[in-house]
Order: C-alpha cells, then sequence, then structure tokens
C-alpha cells in the first residue's frame, strides 16, 4: 500500500483529476467531498477511491473526518487542500454572508484540514501539503473581492508554513491553476468564454483539470523534497509573476 493521500473536493473537476492521478501514481487515496452524493457515490463505484462527507468550514468535522480516514487508511501522508467554492458579487453588493462563506471554506478550510493533521506529519518527519489557490489570489478580479482575498491568503498560509515544516520533514506548496476547463467553466456561454475568457489566455486554451493533477502529483513525490513554500503557476502564459 502506498502513502495515504487525502483530496478535499476530491470528487469533482481539479479535485477528482487529482484524486485519480495520485491512485495512479500508487498513492491510497481518500475523498473529501461536502455535498453531492449523488456525484460522489458515482466517483467511488468508477474509480474505487472511498468518499467522505464533511465541511472543510467546520473544524470539528475536519478532525472527526480526518479520523475516520486514519482509522480506514491509516495517517495522512499527503493533503492536498482543493475544497473551494464561489459567492461572485461586486463588493458594493457582496453580503457578509458570501463574504464568511468563501473565506470560511477557501482559506480557514485550509488551516480546519492542515491542524489536525501537522502533528502526526512532525511526529513521522514526513509530510505534504499542497493548496491549491487560483490566478486570481495572485492578481485578484472584479467581482471577487471574497475569493481572491482568500486564495492569497492560501499563499501566505503556505509560505508561512513550509518554514515551519522544513526540519520536520514536511514540504508546504501552493498551485495557482488559470481557468481550467472543469464543468463550471465549461458551462460558461460559448461567446462569452471565447471572447473574454479564453482570448485572454496566450496559449489559446482553457487547461485541462488533469494538468493541474500532474502538478499536485510531483509535489507530493519525494523528488519534490527541496521544493518548498513555492507556487506553481498553472495559467497558460496569463499571468507571469
Amino acid at each position: 500500500m502506498g502513502r495515504i493521500a487525502l483530496v478535499t473536493g476530491g470528487t469533482r473537476g481539479i479535485g477528482a483529476a487529482t484524486s485519480i492521478a495520485l491512485k495512479n501514481a500508487g498513492y491510497t487515496v481518500a475523498a473529501n467531498y461536502a455535498g453531492n452524493d449523488e456525484t460522489a457515490k458515482k466517483f467511488t463505484a468508477e474509480t474505487g477511491i472511498p468518499a467522505y462527507k464533511w465541511s472543510v468550514a467546520d473544524y470539528d468535522a475536519c478532525v472527526t473526518g480526518i479520523a475516520r480516514v486514519e482509522a480506514d487508511l491509516g495517517p495522512v501522508e499527503v493533503l492536498v487542500n482543493n475544497a473551494g467554492i464561489t459567492r461572485d458579487a461586486m463588493f458594493h453588493r457582496m453580503t457578509p454572508q458570501q463574504w464568511r462563506e468563501v473565506i470560511d471554506t477557501n482559506l480557514s478550510g485550509a488551516f480546519n484540514m492542515t491542524h489536525p493533521i501537522w502533528p502526526g506529519m512532525r511526529a513521522r518527519k514526513f509530510g505534504r501539503v499542497i493548496n491549491i489557490s487560483s490566478i486570481n489570489g495572485q492578481k485578484g478580479q472584479a467581482g471577487q473581492a471574497n475569493y481572491s482575498a482568500a486564495k492569497a491568503g492560501d499563499l501566505g498560509f503556505t509560505k508561512a508554513l513550509a518554514q515551519e515544516g522544513a526540519r520536520a520533514g514536511i514540504t508546504v506548496n501552493a498551485i495557482c491553476p488559470g481557468y481550467i476547463g472543469t464543468e463550471m467553466v465549461r458551462a460558461i456561454d460559448e461567446k462569452v468564454l471565447n471572447e473574454r475568457v479564453i482570448s485572454q489566455i496566450p496559449v489559446g486554451r482553457l487547461g485541462e483539470p488533469e494538468e493541474v493533477a500532474r502538478c499536485v502529483t510531483f509535489l507530493a513525490s519525494d523528488d519534490a523534497g527541496f521544493i518548498s513554500g513555492s507556487t506553481i503557476s498553472a495559467n497558460g502564459a496569463q499571468f507571469v509573476v
């Protein structure tokens, strides 16, 4: 049995591609999800990857959920903080609830998941934490003050935690995807997608979830042991830092 990997938001989109890629690379994978039971059931049936339901916005639920995963599979050695939501609105129309929901899931969720797992990684002198941020956490995006703030916070979290984990054999890195061809993105009106989205991407296409998943698989590997505190921008040269 390979190392144990836990992927949040791991049954759809980038998360599903990541769960599958890690399994194919020899990891024993658990996929967390928050609400879509039908999709999760189908994902498990098709992949054989067990799915566990809880909200990453709830710290106590994370503690309980992680304990279930570890009881079933073993100690989590690779954590992919991928779960995220959007509640888009221009700032003057954004409600406190829209702000809180996105921050609670996309930023506090990374803390809620990493904090219970961190002591075990320190004790074992090995760990991989990979945080899925966003191009909009790097450059900002109108109508996404909440999302951009959370995803930028994920990058600060990554850099600080990398320094704390270094001597314990734990690497912490981030990936910032650009526009990826997930179900949500491909649902955008074709004219809008072509004229306002793809036209802004120098490579001339959307990214694929599997391309982000390959970045995760590399960062999880032993080959990436000297890479920590880094950010991989997977955006087709749309935003270069």
